[in-house]
C-alpha cells in the first residue's frame, strides 16, 4: 500500500520547462542515458522486441550521436527528452522522444514537442516509431503527423514513418 501511495505521489510531481541538454556534461549524459534505457525498456515490452538500438547504445555512442536535445526535469530526475537533427533538405528529424515511466501521461512528451516546434520551426518534420507502439503513434497523429510508410526492422517488427507539413514554418525545404 505504501508503494502504491508513493508511486501515485511521484507521478504527479510538477516538471520544469524544457531546456537544452549538453551531452558533453558527464552528469547530463548519464541522466539522459538512464532515462532512455528506462523509456525504451517500456517500449520493448510493449512491442515485444528488445532490439531497439537506443536501448543498447553505450554512453559514448549517445555522447557522439550528433543530435540536439531538449530535456524536462521534475524535482528528482530527468523525466523526458527529445532529440533531433536537420536533414540536408531542411526537414526536422525527431530522432528520439523518451519519457520516464514515472512521468507517463503527464504531458511531458507534449511539452517537449511544443518546445521543439517553437525553437526549430520546420516546413517538414519527420519521425518514426514502432508500429505496435500505439501510444506513440497516437501522440504523433494528434499533433498532425500522418503515416507515410512502414519498414520491417526484424521479423514481425515494423516501424511507421510519419511526417507533418507546416506551411507557416520559416525554415525552407531544399531538395537534394
Amino acid at each position: 500500500m505504501t508503494g502504491q501511495r508513493h508511486a501515485a505521489t511521484e507521478s504527479h510531481r510538477p516538471f520544469a520547462e524544457p531546456v537544452r541538454l549538453d551531452l558533453s556534461d558527464p552528469d547530463t549524459l548519464r541522466h539522459l542515458w538512464d532515462l532512455q534505457r528506462a523509456s525504451y525498456a517500456v517500449e520493448a515490452r510493449l512491442i515485444g522486441f528488445d532490439g531497439i538500438p537506443p536501448l543498447h547504445e553505450s554512453l559514448e555512442q549517445l555522447r557522439t550521436c550528433d543530435e540536439s536535445c531538449l530535456g524536462v526535469r521534475d524535482e528528482l530526475r530527468l523525466v523526458g527528452a527529445v532529440a533531433w537533427t536537420r536533414l540536408p533538405n531542411g526537414a526536422l528529424d525527431i530522432c528520439r522522444l523518451v519519457v520516464h515511466p514515472v512521468a507517463h501521461r503527464r504531458g511531458v512528451a507534449t511539452a517537449l514537442l511544443d518546445a521543439l516546434d517553437l525553437i526549430e520551426p520546420a516546413e517538414l518534420t519527420v519521425v518514426s516509431t514502432a508500429t505496435a507502439n500505439l501510444p506513440a503513434v497516437a501522440l504523433y497523429r494528434r499533433r498532425g503527423f500522418i503515416p507515410v510508410g512502414e519498414r520491417q526492422v526484424a521479423p514481425g517488427v515494423t516501424i511507421t514513418l510519419l511526417e507533418r507539413k507546416n506551411a507557416s514554418a520559416s525554415q525552407p525545404i531544399h531538395n537534394s
